[in-house]
């Protein structure tokens, strides 16, 4: 299923609120994963990995630019696979590629323009609990 909807994001949790106040639906590969406290490999500059916790995953599609308020477009959403761009004013814009390996694991492969230097990396995440103070999601 192919997306052309423009989202605003304001910040980490930015992605969920936009999906949840447009009435968007998450992308489809996305569908079985789930917010909470999500551990991140492969962040530049960090010799250990980063533990965020994350609202929607969703926002890891503009990792490189978290905190900063972008436009972000879903280019192609598969069944194990979304391709976002994003834009984020002078800040610069991306391009990431969000794989589902597991619905607890994804690979973030992402590239742009950030402060008017070039960024390419891979992330490797995995959700590794809640969030502190967050419910357990409930049992099916």
């Amino acid at each position: 299923m192919i997306f052309s909807r423009l989202f605003a994001i304001g910040g980490p949790f930015g992605a969920a609120l936009v999906l949840m106040l447009m009435g968007a639906q998450q992308p489809s590969a996305l569908a079985h994963t789930q917010g909470g406290m999500w551990e991140i490999r492969g962040s530049p500059g960090a010799k250990a990995p980063v533990r965020q916790c994350l609202a929607n995953v969703a926002s890891l599609a503009q990792y490189e630019h978290r905190g900063q308020p972008c436009k972000l477009k879903i280019i192609t959403d598969g069944a194990s696979s979304t391709l976002f761009e994003y834009s984020c004013g002078a800040a610069g814009f991306g391009r990431s590629r969000l794989d589902v390996v597991t619905p607890r694991s994804l690979r973030v492969d992402t590239q742009g323009i950030s402060n008017q230097l070039p960024f390419s990396y891979v992330l490797q995440a995995r959700r590794v609990g809640d969030c502190p103070g967050q419910a357990p999601p409930p049992v099916h």
